[in-house]
């Protein structure tokens, strides 16, 4: 137990040292991918950010769902691709390729669709080489270039200002 609480604390060092040289950089280029970050407490339907991307017309193959669990033995069909606690070392070591893949894409845009402040999820959010970071919550404003700030089971009213944003800033 005293040992989860030092790694907790070690990888939340690691974002802070991550968020404290980063440089919000969001370039004019149109959004052809897309990644999102899901906790699977707050909301597990992928499909309906599936079917969302291809109102907006982006219909790329690179965009990537991936979904947070505390369940350190979860087995589901249902996401293309899932992480836990266990995925993670110290001072924000990933242990698991599909993550690490996640982190080092360029997405265009990063949705961060959780409202929780979890260390690990903030820490995929903060390492991400993502354009443009759009969260949810306001826990550390550091973590994105957008918030909007409602209650993740509230999609429909995600999809709106989403879509209005992303003309605001020419992106669709």
């Amino acid at each position: 137990m005293i040992l989860k609480a030092f790694k907790t604390k070690s990888n939340q060092k690691y974002v802070n040292s991550l968020l404290q040289n980063r440089k919000a950089m969001v370039n004019g280029n149109k959004v052809r991918t897309i990644g999102v970050l899901l906790h699977d407490n707050e909301f597990s339907e992928f499909e309906v950010f599936r079917a969302y991307f291809e109102e907006l017309n982006l219909t790329s193959p690179k965009h990537k769902i991936i979904a947070f669990t505390l369940d350190d033995k979860f087995e589901s069909s249902q996401w293309e691709s899932y992480f836990s606690p266990k995925d993670f070392g110290w001072k924000g070591k990933i242990n698991n390729i599909d993550l690490q893949s996640f982190i080092n894409e360029n997405y265009d845009v990063l949705i961060s669709y959780y409202k929780t402040n979890n260390v690990f999820l903030n820490l995929i959010t903060a390492a991400s080489k993502a354009n443009l970071k759009v969260g949810l919550n306001r826990l550390d404003e550091r973590l994105f270039d957008l918030i909007i700030d409602i209650e993740p089971k509230d999609f429909k009213t995600f999809k709106v200002e989403f879509r209005k944003y992303l003309k605001i800033l020419k992106k669709i």
